[in-house]
């Protein structure tokens, strides 16, 4: 993945490079410009997407992981034989993972720290805070039977929990889009419909504070580059609203701050060569 993110980069900076130069002043300069942006960045975006998808699929994992750990310690096995009997199922993305902690086990090493590492290797504040209690239980030889059912417990609610706030802000997600969109639509009818009537007020006689700014040379082409350096921030910083809200992170709203700026550079240059 470190590799496609050189490769895009490289690659989208040779596209903005021969379009300086080749196209130097000309339209289609900035298109080929923002293509090459778009490019650039979108290993950058894939990376992210893939990411946060391999967390949400080892948080699901773990989960079936603590019911089967649940149901062998409930039989009678000590913890750390269960989490070593349990090695070779198939998790997903946590297997490594738990092929990791049982192999540590095995060598000898306090399932405590066994765990810890475990914890840290997969960098989830689910796992890290269920693991925390297990350790702790370990540690102060309580019923780890029950404490093993109190965690499984703990994260399906916390996976029930995001299914249903996903469900309930997923109209909010769709209104951000369509909002968006609809700040797109003004843009563009002041910069192609509104601002060009201004250039024939003082043609009938009618002498304003626009007549004069006309004079000066307002015009549509004048405002272009800033509309469209406007709508790509708004895209932006709408689309990591976007994110924080739907999924509690920032950085999950990467990819839509991608696919709104995407979306408003493209519209807006069309718009540019339809009506420039």
């Amino acid at each position: 993945m470190e590799k496609g993110k050189i490769l895009g980069v490289i690659f989208g900076l040779l596209i903005i490079a021969s379009s300086v130069i080749w196209l130097r002043d000309s339209e289609l300069m900035y298109l080929i410009i923002g293509l090459g942006a778009i490019i650039g960045s979108l290993p950058f975006v894939i990376s992210t997407i893939a990411s946060t998808t391999h967390e949400k699929e080892i948080e699901r994992m773990f989960l079936e992981f603590s019911r089967n750990l649940v149901e062998s310690v409930n039989s009678g096995t000590p913890i750390s034989r269960s989490i070593v009997n349990i090695k070779g199922k198939d998790y997903g993305a946590l297997t490594p993972h738990i092929d990791k902690l049982a192999n540590q086990i095995s060598l000898g090493i306090p399932i405590q720290q066994a765990l810890k590492v475990f914890a840290e290797d997969t960098d989830s504040p689910v796992i890290k805070r269920a693991v925390s209690q297990i350790s702790e239980a370990e540690k102060a030889g309580g019923n780890i039977e029950k404490i093993l059912e109190s965690v499984a417990e703990s994260v399906s609610e916390v996976e029930k929990l995001k299914k249903e706030q996903k469900s309930a802000i997923y109209n909010l997600v769709v209104q951000g889009y369509i909002i968006f969109l609809v700040f797109i639509a003004i843009i563009l009818v002041v910069q192609f419909k509104i601002i060009p009537l201004t250039s024939t007020i003082g043609s009938y006689g009618v002498e304003t504070d626009i007549t004069t700014f006309r004079n000066v040379g307002l015009s549509s082409e004048k405002f272009s580059n800033p509309f469209l350096f406007l709508i790509i921030t708004q895209g932006i910083f709408t689309g990591l609203v976007i994110g924080k809200i739907a999924e509690g992170k920032v950085r999950a709203g990467i990819k839509h701050s991608f696919i709104l700026s995407a979306i408003s550079f493209l519209v807006l240059m069309g718009a540019r060569s339809v009506f420039g």
